[in-house]
């Protein structure tokens, strides 16, 4: 078979007004790339369809008042945009999130697909795959009753602690923009808008909504804003999120440098731009550069405030018309005119979903290392002990607006026993929570059903009888966005009750960490009192530390708990700076029952009866997660699994180990154990995918998007994370990821690009169809790959160009394309590869664009960026330079 690639191509090339809609010519040898037009749609059609919708947003824009415009400005909601049913204007429902459509209710809503993360999906290197991920994440969106999604994450791994890489790409830009923009058209088609996020330069979570993030214009343009960039050419995203942090001394909601010089201007995009949630810093400022749409509803910087910009010469009618506009526009996009009641949420639970998330699991794991084909298992004759804590839950998220209410999990001990034709022993080996375990599973109402009652009060005394009583399964009861307070007032107060019932004897602790106020009682005995508590811990927007308080309790005997809360502001301190009385409201309470079995020598004594011992460490959603960033590389918590490893190993020396965590970890033990995968976190598939690749049934295709270090001190950003008073310098500048280690001649634990297969590919030496590279042309690479192993399989093959000579200092290689190839055993395909102008340039801050230098370029062909198998030149005859 043959595939064809494009390195960066070219789509419609199309003269805008200033937002406003697309007008002119195209390359009659392109097929146009957008959301209204099938492949053999004449571009006549696509102009009419185009401005069809734009047209009609400017209709509307014309009936409306002043008041009306200024009122699309800022959301009705939480999650919705302003309607104005006079005039014909429906809302439009949002939904968190990259790895799956939530819906409405941050905690407990309605249940969704959980999707791999985005890592994970990175890891396929499979852009038809992102397709699909995003054709089936326009059902599950539909199905919340919801037209636009707030993905994907496209920022980029800066530094392995960053609390979001999980749920981003990768460290390369174009990997990212590749994969992203398949993701974005595979969503779009299916009618619903992506909300790519976060623009631009959040990396990190640490005082994210206050951090400068200080990047050179250069590194800028080449890493940051690339994904970005090719997303934009690329799949035309109906929207994008503005960032919270500060780029180069301006928060990015009102940078008129990377909002309207670039993505408006240079980039031509015509979609809406809203912010982050509560992500809006100015009034004036931020219309003017851009910011079409400030979410979540506020009364803080638009309505009245804009009309007074507008008096006092501050804004303009166009500046906001045209903001105006771009809300109709992106309505227009998703609602027309339908004016119909929203329908509730609801399941939709389908198998080829299903299907789909077991497979994009299995192309995702990444073998990292295989001595003695350790892996896979064979299934009838083995004997396995299956080890630690992650191996009997279902770590297949990480924390914030990623994660959502699964329709289902798998656990990889039970994914194991059902394929695993001898016994299973399993053993805990160690505990690596952060938190306490959640006491939703030991905690029961009045009528014996799981969960907690809550008592709403009007107002935060507590006063008269409850407006409210509501049922939760689950103790996070963080309220950001689920108090009701349509019911309750701005200002509320509540109880919270539940019988607890331990399962043995002994002092048993229970935790709690606060929004607001909170008190905890037990058998009306005061333990844990929080109300006017003042140090903060890690949660996602605000909170306190986990407060813990041991209790003696009885096997079987219930206690019965009380909790008291409100969602008056805390710390006291936090009224002042922000002039408020109240935010968000509640708590999260944990609860864990006295230890009393010695977990490493049952690990120990397990792996020694075994013929196999699979040792599953990794982190999860309370390590990684929105709102913070990782302390350290290394394994939680305390070098408990690092200590429970190497026991194991000492044990049993067919010692396999499964990493969880979506972003590097340090691994002392890895030149010691024989095989290594890592597992990501995979959605609701994860046990299962797991188990077809442990035992053979799937070859595993995974290759890193990131680079894993040895240790944390040889990473780039090492010297300047997490920064120092509310400014980030990205010091290392183009030198991050592996173009560092390529830089300073660093060995990584494993590369860039890396991950083996349970068969073997051998490579051809690659032709080029030109050896000279002209402005608008292209040159085709052919590279053919044969399977010459026993099993089928799948690889990824990596195209990297290097520019031999520039006048400004470039990066050892880039990647430019990369394409994935099915072969089975002794077939041989050859993969078209189309090298053009996007594969050679930088940019060149002399004279503001980019720039493909005279000279020779060295095409680099491998199956990491650490294993070039051949290369290939041509050249540049002339120096060109372009915009977009």
């Amino acid at each position: 078979m043959a595939l064809l690639a494009s390195v960066g191509e070219t789509n419609v090339a199309l003269d805008t007004e200033p937002q406003g809609s697309p007008v002119a010519s195209i390359d009659t040898n392109t097929t146009p790339d957008t959301e209204f037009s099938p492949p053999d749609s004449p571009f006549q059609e696509l102009k009419e369809l185009l401005n069809r919708k734009r047209l009609a947003a400017r209709e509307k824009l014309s009936a409306l008042t002043l008041e009306e415009k200024v009122s699309l400005l800022t959301a009705a909601d939480f999650w919705r945009t302003k309607a104005i049913p006079s005039k014909n204007i429906p809302a439009v429902k949002t939904s968190d999130g990259p790895n799956g459509a939530r819906g409405a209710m941050f905690v407990g809503g309605t249940k969704a697909a959980l999707f791999p993360c985005g890592v994970s999906l990175a890891a396929t290197w499979n852009k038809e795959l992102l397709y699909q991920v995003g054709q089936h994440l326009a059902v599950e969106t539909k199905a919340r009753s919801a037209n636009m999604l707030l993905a994907p994450t496209v920022c980029l791994h800066r530094h392995p602690l960053g609390g979001r890489n999980f749920e981003s790409f990768s460290e390369d830009p174009l990997l990212t923009g590749k994969l992203a923009s398949q993701y974005i058209k595979g969503l779009q088609e299916g009618g619903v808008a992506a909300t790519v996020k976060h623009f631009v330069g959040n990396e990190m979570e640490t005082f994210r909504l206050t951090m400068n993030s200080i990047i050179p214009e250069r590194a800028l343009r080449e890493l940051y804003l690339r994904p970005f960039e090719i997303a934009v050419r690329e799949a035309r995203p109906w929207a994008i999120m503005s960032s919270y942090n500060l780029v180069n001394g301006v928060h990015s909601d009102m940078n008129t440098h990377v909002l309207k010089d670039i993505l408006r201007g240079e980039w031509g995009f015509d979609g809406a731009v809203i912010s982050d949630w509560t992500g809006t810093n100015s009034t004036a400022e931020s219309v003017k550069a851009g910011l079409d749409i400030e979410f979540p509803f506020s009364t803080k910087w638009r309505f009245e405030k804009v009309v007074k910009a507008l008096g006092d010469g501050e804004l303009t009618q166009e500046d906001i018309d045209r903001a105006a506009e771009n809300v109709l526009h992106l309505v227009e996009r998703l609602k027309g005119s339908d004016l119909s009641v929203e329908a509730g949420e609801r399941e939709d639970d389908r198998e080829e979903t299903r299907k789909l998330i077991r497979d994009a699991g299995v192309e995702g794991l990444t073998l990292l290392k295989n001595e003695g084909s350790i892996l896979p298992i064979d299934p009838r004759t083995t004997k396995v002990a299956v080890i630690g804590p992650n191996a009997s839950k279902a770590i297949a998220g990480g924390g914030g607006s990623a994660s959502l209410n699964p329709y289902y999990t798998t656990i990889p001990l039970d994914s194991i026993r059902r394929v695993a034709q001898k016994p299973v022993q399993y053993a805990l080996g160690c505990h690596i929570f952060k938190w306490l375990p959640l006491a939703s599973p030991f905690c029961t109402d009045e009528t014996g059903k799981q969960g907690v009652t809550i008592d709403w009060f009007k107002g935060d005394t507590f006063q008269g009888e409850p407006v409210v009583t509501e049922h939760r399964i689950n103790t996070d009861l963080f309220l950001w966005d689920s108090a009701p307070v349509a019911q309750t007032g701005r200002e509320w107060s509540a109880v919270v009750t539940a019988n607890v019932t331990p399962k043995t004897t002994g002092k048993h602790t229970f935790s709690y960490m606060s929004v607001g106020p909170g008190r905890v009682f037990v058998n009306g005995k005061l333990i844990l009192d929080l109300w006017d508590w003042t140090e903060e811990g890690e949660a996602m927007f605000d909170g306190s530390i986990d407060y813990l308080a041991d209790v003696e309790m009885e096997a079987n005997k219930p206690v019965e708990l009380r909790i008291e809360m409100t969602n008056e502001l805390r710390p006291f301190v936090k009224q002042q700076e922000l002039n408020i009385t109240h935010k968000y409201g509640g708590g999260r309470l944990g609860f864990k029952e006295e230890d009393q079995i010695d977990y490493l020598q049952e690990a120990v004594d397990a792996a020694k009866a075994a013929d196999v011992a699979i040792v599953f460490v990794g982190l999860d959603a309370e390590w990684e997660s929105e709102g913070y960033d990782r302390q350290t590389m290394d394994l939680p918590s305390d070098g408990s699994q690092d200590r429970l490893v190497e026991a194991v190993l000492k044990a049993n020396p067919r010692t396999i180990v499964v990493n969880q965590s979506g972003s590097p970890v340090t691994m002392p033990w890895a030149d010691k154990v024989p095989a290594i995968v890592q597992a990501w976190y995979q959605g609701q598939e994860a046990g299962n995918a797991l188990a077809d690749v442990l035992f053979g049934l799937q070859n595993p295709s995974g290759k890193l998007p990131c680079t894993f270090p040895r240790r944390l001190q040889d990473t780039p950003a090492y010297h300047n994370w997490p920064g120092e008073n509310l400014e980030v310098v990205y010091g290392e500048g183009l030198y991050m990821g592996y173009r560092h280690y390529d830089r300073v001649n660093v060995a990584p634990l494993f590369p860039f690009g890396h991950g083996l297969s349970y068969t073997a590919f051998e490579y051809g030496r690659p032709s080029l169809s030109s050896k000279v590279l002209i402005p608008d042309g292209k040159i085709e690479l052919i590279v053919a790959v044969t399977n010459v192993g026993d099993r089928a399989g799948s690889e990824t093959v990596q195209v990297y160009v290097r520019d031999e000579k520039s006048r400004l200092p470039r990066p050892e290689k880039e990647l430019v394309a990369f394409e994935k190839a099915a072969l089975d055993i002794g077939e041989t395909t050859h993969l078209r590869i189309l090298i053009d102008k996007y594969a050679v340039g930088y940019f060149d801050t002399s004279i503001d664009k980019w720039i493909a230098e005279e000279g020779t370029f060295k095409i680099l062909v491998g199956a990491s960026a650490a294993d070039i198998k051949y290369s290939a030149t041509f050249e540049v005859k002339e120096s060109f330079t372009w915009t977009f």
